[in-house]
């Protein structure tokens, strides 16, 4: 999942979605910024371009991910833990936590954001690769999932900003493969096999909303 995912992302298709990530967050002018499932740290590079004086923690389960994020990047720490479980991380010890299309865990955010501090969440709408799944290609994605998102963590956040993104996607069967095996159909499809099922070039739909959450004293 961590090849496929550095392979899609850096053709680009996902740049609207992080450059607009990294405008809510330094509209911020944080001083440290915490990424839970940071992946291979595409979306905390875009973010720390335009925040270049801030440092930045970057977590997720899987120690290569780690090791991609904090490649080269010397205002970048890493740590390997599990965000169901409480966090390694001091209290109040980031201004913005960011959550891309990452499991949640909302007291443990709550918990690590300083007073006043910005959450930032990303998740698909209900569009998201909508030819994929209509071909069994890749899961269904749950209607209203931001609304739904907005009740499990309140009362601790208010939503405060909502950003909604979507374009069409011209890939080739490899860029499509690699989209399927970076997200969570990668567990229940063979991507390399998929990569000689798939022929010409594949219109799909990316459709995302980006959801700022405040944090409340409680």
């Amino acid at each position: 999942m961590v090849d496929a995912r550095a392979l899609f992302l850096e053709t680009g298709w996902y740049e609207p979605l992080r450059h607009r990530l990294a405008e809510r967050v330094a509209a911020e002018n944080p001083s440290r910024v915490l990424d839970i499932g940071c992946g291979t740290g595409y979306y905390l590079r875009g973010v720390l371009a335009l925040c270049p004086d801030a440092r930045a923690l970057g977590m997720d389960l899987s120690p290569v991910a780690v090791g991609r994020t904090v490649s080269g990047q010397d205002n970048v720490d890493g740590l390997v833990a599990d965000v169901w479980s409480p966090l390694p991380v001091r209290d109040a010890s980031a201004d913005v936590l960011l959550n891309v299309f990452a499991p949640r865990n909302p007291s443990e955010f709550h918990r690590v954001l300083r007073e006043d501090g910005l959450l930032i969440v990303v998740v698909p709408q209900a569009s998201h690769l909508q030819e994929l799944r209509a071909s069994g290609l890749a899961l269904d994605v749950p209607a209203n999932k931001g609304k739904h998102l907005s009740e499990a963590l309140s009362p601790a956040f208010e939503l405060e900003t909502r950003d909604e993104l979507s374009s069409s996607l011209r890939l080739n069967p490899a860029q499509a493969s690699a989209l399927i095996g970076m997200g969570p159909s990668a567990h229940h499809t063979d991507v390399d096999a998929l990569t000689h099922q798939l022929s010409g070039v594949q219109t799909v739909t990316a459709s995302f909303e980006l959801l700022g959450y405040r944090r409340i004293t409680i």
